[in-house]
């Protein structure tokens, strides 16, 4: 992970809330594999000022088989109105006032997830899964992983798995997606797949070649290396990781990505894939000021480049193959709310941008989702977290779920074994808990989702969380 994008420094809206401050530190990682944060991440962990609100938790969906919420865990927004973006020319939907935040749902499984869904719709709403899964990698301990997904799989529940330089997650779940075609059933489980290495990258970085050269070979290489187990109808691509805001010769390349990103997707989209774009890393692009936009203040938000503009409008006329790759993390094992929305909820932005250009909202992949690089909290502490991170994905369509850092390895502080211990949990969660939602497009409004434990958060230079992984092929 190379940066933090300087915007983290506004203020996280509400009038109740509680200030925490992250103190600005450069970091160097001397782990193989691991990047460092980039200026701007370090710039933004040091400005992020500001509160995080606290409230009851807001109502429960049940029936007889009412339980409740796992480990007890709150669900509570706190909503502050929003200033209303001036309007613009638009061809995608007219964009109201922002749509209450999902209502949870606790119930004994197994859950009749299509009766529900039936029952929501027949009064106008919609039901949404958790679809919170896993990140994969070579080796590491996934035991439990096969009793997973199954047991999503058998209850109707997606799963999200993202893999590197291993196919067989995405095989085994491309199976079942396969089982489940010859009998009449679909279950739309997500799976995200990406070759590590720097033959596979390199060539964007490679400025003697123009945006689109660059792009021809980036998309020959990477659809050549991919695994000939997995179909291209099953699973998306990713081409590139964590690109950051600049270049290796220091300078804002966002127009090269965008442009590179634009060639990319119709490449994929001709030959018939599914493309996960940018993977920007946490705290990236620049979102100009987002939420609190500051008239004259020349804050930069990336995602209104010209070119990057055009690949959104791109993206958002082929949903169904072309996605923006985004990692979110808290970078703190205090909670995943910290910092939000300019952490994890930071493709809030990415919307708010495209609502206001009249651009349909994009497919989104939280490609790596977590705490810090080599820590996961204890698996109740987790499961707070990952219910609220559940309830904020899940008011959006578009996000087809989050992959948590990380069952691979060999990686620092054997953070697979700490993953490991959240595989049951998670199932027991996921078969429990879905959410009610109502359908449609409203204003992005980050205050709904604002906080859910009231515990002070106020890191330090000795408690600085560390930066975030890139993974590598595992030296022998």
């Amino acid at each position: 992970m190379k940066q933090f994008g300087s915007s983290i420094r506004a203020k996280i809206p509400g009038r109740q809330l509680v200030t925490l401050s992250l103190l600005s530190v450069v970091m160097a990682l001397t782990l193989i594999g691991c990047a460092t944060m980039s200026a701007a991440v370090r710039e933004a962990s040091s400005q992020i000022t500001g509160k995080v609100a606290y409230s009851s938790s807001p109502p429960m969906v049940g029936t007889l088989k009412y339980a409740p919420a796992m480990f007890g865990s709150p669900f509570d927004p706190t909503p502050v109105p929003t200033a209303t973006p001036s309007p613009t020319a638009t061809s995608a939907p007219a964009i109201g006032a922002p749509l209450p935040a999902p209502t949870a749902v606790v119930a004994y499984p197994p859950v009749d997830f299509e009766a529900a869904r039936a029952k929501a719709q027949a009064q106008g709403k919609d039901l949404a899964f958790v679809e919170i899964g896993f990140h994969r990698g070579l080796r590491g301990n996934a035991s439990g992983w096969g009793d997973y997904i199954r047991q999503l799989n058998d209850a109707g529940i997606p799963i999200f798995v993202k893999s590197v330089d291993n196919a067989g997650p995405l095989f085994e779940v491309q199976q079942l997606m396969k089982q489940n075609e010859q009998v009449g059933r679909t279950v739309p489980h997500v799976l995200v797949y990406r070759a590590t290495g720097p033959r596979y990258e390199d060539m964007f970085h490679n400025l003697a070649l123009s945006p689109e050269q660059a792009a021809a070979i980036n998309w020959q290489v990477n659809r050549d290396a991919a695994p000939k187990e997995l179909d291209k109808n099953y699973y998306w691509l990713e081409t590139l990781n964590e690109p950051s805001r600049y270049g290796r010769d220091g300078n804002l390349h966002i127009e090269r990505l965008a442009r590179f990103s634009l060639a990319v997707a119709k490449l994929a989209v001709a030959e018939g894939y599914k493309y996960a774009a940018l993977s920007f890393e946490v705290g990236v692009p620049e979102v100009g000021g987002w939420p609190d936009y500051k008239p004259g203040a020349n804050l930069p938000n990336d995602w209104e480049d010209p070119a990057m503009l055009e690949f959104l409008r791109y993206a958002g006329a082929h949903r169904d193959q072309v996605a923006i790759a985004l990692h979110e993390y808290s970078l703190t094992t205090d909670g995943a709310a910290v910092g939000y929305p300019y952490l994890i909820g930071r493709f809030q932005a990415l919307f708010d941008t495209v609502d206001r250009h009249g651009i349909p909202r994009p497919t989104v992949l939280i490609t790596e989702w977590g705490w810090e690089y080599g820590a996961v909290p204890e698996p109740e502490k987790a499961l707070e977290d990952i219910a609220w991170a559940s309830r904020l994905y899940a008011a959006y369509p578009q996000v087809l779920g989050a992959a948590i850092w990380y069952l691979g390895g060999p990686w620092c502080c054997n953070i697979d074994n700490q993953t490991q211990r959240l595989i049951e949990p998670l199932t027991g969660y996921a078969k429990s808990h879905y959410f009610i939602i109502d359908p449609g497009i409203g204003r992005i409004d980050p205050s709904l989702f604002a906080g859910s434990f009231s515990t002070q958060q106020g890191l330090t230079l000795n408690n600085l969380p560390t930066p975030f992984p890139r993974p590598q092929i595992p030296t022998p």
